[in-house]
């Protein structure tokens, strides 16, 4: 039998277990049929781990794993990915060898990558649907160029007003959105005035990140008392709006002072924190798939170790000025199509060179975001910021701006 001819067989086999019921967004399904999901996945991971395929030698098995990898570039077919990855431990051990970061291959295949830096070279292309009957809002990765598209699910976040504050919860789940939750990854908090925000991820951002103290946070050594709280609130951003004390019209003014990041990460050979693993209180609402369960009880699984950088040098991204259209009578920034709506909520984010020599890289939009309808908005970033940091920053535009408007 020709690889060939391997490759088109394992792929159909791997193709009827999808088709399965085994619904994958980015590693979970509804919770209202999570237990037939679950159940449906592992039976028809069961019947894989009993054919040919899971014995077969190592070098023409990595052959195979990496044609699939390469075909199956988007979704829904990068399912096939996530399937492959769950047979059994040699399987897994492939894959996750196999399937880069998005830094390196620009995609989003298991749900470690939206707490991940985004493509170096190019924008990831997303979008965010806002309920206001819930007030809630949904986060998608595009599929397509169109603005239409129905995407592929990744984060929600609902807004709960609080007397001196507003918290944005963001989960993994749209259907469980609460801080207790064992799909909760971190929050977005307002003062009262809605010109200071702090992004809380639940896990640390590097190895020796310190929590923020909180009841929801009940922590033993470095493990947790119950698994389904969440892992800690460490601060891993702080977004600010500049007041407009004499009520001149004009956009926004904004500044993110990134604290997990340090400043030469946008530099040709910079480098950022990058977590490789969630905490195992997450793993357990996955799938019952071995590539989302690992036996390490470690939670300092970081790519590039600890952040040793002065408060001072850390990266600090500020909104792009616009320029005022004498034509249009309005602000103006180039979104290339990403934008149709005005709105004071739009921006592009920058690194700022502060006290650095501004180079090329400084005038690269790392993310911006915009409206194109109703309760429809545009979501693009790239490297150093995650999906994670990216949406909570945009959510920030959404809340009431007292002393801003």
């Amino acid at each position: 039998m020709s690889l060939k001819s391997i490759f088109q067989d394992m792929r159909g086999e791997i193709g009827s277990i999808s088709r399965k019921g085994f619904e994958v967004k980015l590693g979970y399904g509804r919770s209202r049929s999570h237990r037939v999901v679950q159940d449906g996945a592992v039976s028809s991971v069961d019947a894989l781990k009993q054919s040919c395929w899971a014995n077969m030698p190592p070098e023409l098995l990595r052959d195979v794993l990496v044609r699939i990898e390469e075909s199956e570039s988007g979704w829904p077919l990068r399912k096939n990915v996530v399937v492959c990855a769950g047979v059994c431990r040699s399987w897994r051990e492939i894959t996750k060898e196999i399937v880069k970061t998005p830094e390196l291959s620009s995609k989003l295949t298991f749900p470690i990558a939206l707490k991940q830096p985004g493509p170096r070279d190019t924008l990831l292309q997303c979008f965010i649907k806002r309920d206001r009957s819930t007030q809630t809002y949904y986060l998608y990765l595009g599929l397509t160029q169109a603005l239409t598209d129905n995407g592929k699910f990744l984060l929600a976040a609902r807004k709960c007003r609080r007397t001196t504050c507003t918290d944005y919860i963001i989960s993994l789940d749209s259907d469980n959105i609460s801080k207790g939750s064992s799909t909760y990854i971190g929050k977005l908090r307002s003062n009262f005035l809605g010109t200071k925000f702090t992004i809380y991820d639940s896990q640390p951002p590097h190895a020796g990140a310190k929590v923020t103290k909180s009841r929801s946070t009940r922590l033993v050594g470095l493990k947790q008392v119950s698994p389904r709280l969440p892992a800690g609130n460490y601060p891993v951003a702080h977004v600010s709006y500049e007041l407009n004390v004499l009520g001149s019209r004009g956009p926004r003014r904004m500044q993110c002072v990134m604290d997990a990041i340090p400043a030469n990460a946008i530099e040709a050979r910079g480098v950022t924190p990058t977590q490789t693993e969630f905490p195992l209180s997450i793993l357990d609402s996955f799938p019952s798939l071995p590539f989302f369960r690992s036996k390490s009880t470690r939670i300092d699984s970081f790519r590039s170790g600890s952040l040793d950088t002065p408060k001072e040098e850390v990266l600090i991204l500020k909104n792009k000025s616009p320029r005022w259209h004498e034509q249009l009578q309005c602000w103006c920034l180039n979104f290339r199509g990403r934008v149709t709506v005005a709105s004071v909520k739009n921006f592009q984010l920058v690194a700022s060179p502060e006290h650095r020599q501004a180079s090329q890289e400084h005038e690269k939009a790392i993310l911006q975001f915009g409206k194109v309808g109703k309760d429809l908005f545009t979501m693009d970033y790239r490297y150093p910021i995650s999906a994670f940091q990216a949406f909570a920053i945009c959510l920030s535009s959404f809340d009431t701006k007292i002393a801003c408007e």
